[in-house]
Formats: C-alpha cells, structure tokens, sequence
C-alpha cells in the first residue's frame, strides 16, 4: 500500500472544507482567474500548477514571504520550483492589471479561506501590493526571491 506524503493529507483535508468565504472579493476573483490552474480549493493540478495552500501559509509569517505573495500575484512567476515534495514547472501570469484592494482580497482569501492560517497572522493589505508595485520586476526575479523565502521561511 502506497505511503500518503504530509502535503497529500493536507489537500485532501484543505478538499474537504467548504466554509463561507471571509474575503469573498477574493474568492471571486480567484475563481475568475487562479482557479482554472491551482483549482477550486487551492490545490493545484499535478503536472500544471502547485497547490497555494502549501507555501502560502509559511510565507505569510515573515516580511520577505509576505514580499514574495505580493509579487507573485502582481508580476507572475516563470521557472522550475519545489512545492511539498513535487517539481513544478510552469509560467503563472502576472495579475498587474487588477487593483491592489482585489489582489489583496485574492490572497487573504487564499490564506484565510482556503489554507486556513492562524488568525494571528495579519492579512495582507492594499498597501504591501502597493510598495511592491512601486518595485516591477519580471517573473524570473520573483522566482529567485522565492528561492531565498524558501530557504529562509520557518
């Protein structure tokens, strides 16, 4: 019989929960827009896109994590990563063109909705959108500060 990973287990518990979303801006415009490559519940599709319910949460604790969600959504992300334990490679969109209130609401409603993180982690606010968007980079620089995030995430 076939050993379940950690990451597995989560996805398929993160399946189960079908709560009322608190950000349902968010959930909207994930629905729009993210759902059809990380799916529905944030789990990702094998081969295409990783889950955003693995990373999120960790990246959430710290000011250089917190960067590198703000980043992600607003310039995309190109390049081989590691999320639980598979290699993904893909090129995810960047989602500039949407406000940094929306983007803000897309991102709490991944890390409050779908991943289910500690209340005591602050939700993301227009305003980090708005410092990183003073900051453009392209997809391959955001790749790179996710390789230090990872390192350095607790």
């Amino acid at each position: 019989m076939r050993q379940v990973g950690w990451w597995e287990a989560l996805l398929v518990v993160a399946s189960a929960v079908a709560d009322e979303p608190r950000y349902a801006e968010g959930a909207a415009t994930f629905q729009a827009n993210c759902a059809v490559c990380h799916r529905a519940n944030g789990a990702g599709n094998a081969g295409l896109a990783p889950p955003v319910i693995i990373d999120a949460p960790r990246f959430a604790q710290t000011s250089e994590g917190r960067r590198q969600l703000a980043m992600t959504v607003l310039y995309g992300m190109y390049g081989e990563i590691t999320v639980g334990e598979r290699r993904y490679n893909f090129k995810m969109p960047e989602f500039s063109r949407f406000d940094d209130a929306t983007l803000a609401a897309v991102l709490n409603h991944v890390l409050f909705d779908l991943a289910h993180v500690d209340a005591g982690i602050a939700p993301i606010e227009a305003a980090d959108l708005a410092h990183e968007r003073a900051q453009v980079v392209d997809g391959a620089a955001v790749r790179a500060h996710r390789a230090t995030v990872v390192t350095a995430s607790p």
